[in-house]
């Protein structure tokens, strides 16, 4: 057996370490939209589904029409 052989299987003998505590938030809420925002922000939504992006447009011929 080499040595690399060795070393991944000793990495894979002990636990994933646990997730970093700056990963998780101790009782910091969001707070939550007045129902102005809460109205504007489904308007903008209702806006942005209803109209079209503009999409860059596809060349007209492709290499395998060729």
């Amino acid at each position: 057996m080499s040595s690399t052989e060795r070393d991944v299987d000793q990495a894979l003998a002990y636990p994933e370490p646990p997730a970093s505590p700056l990963w998780h938030r101790h009782g910091a809420k969001a707070r939550p939209l007045t129902p102005a925002q809460q109205r504007r922000n489904r308007e903008l939504l209702d806006i942005a589904q209803r109209t079209t992006r503009p999409r860059s447009p596809r060349p007209t011929d492709t290499p395998a029409e060729n």
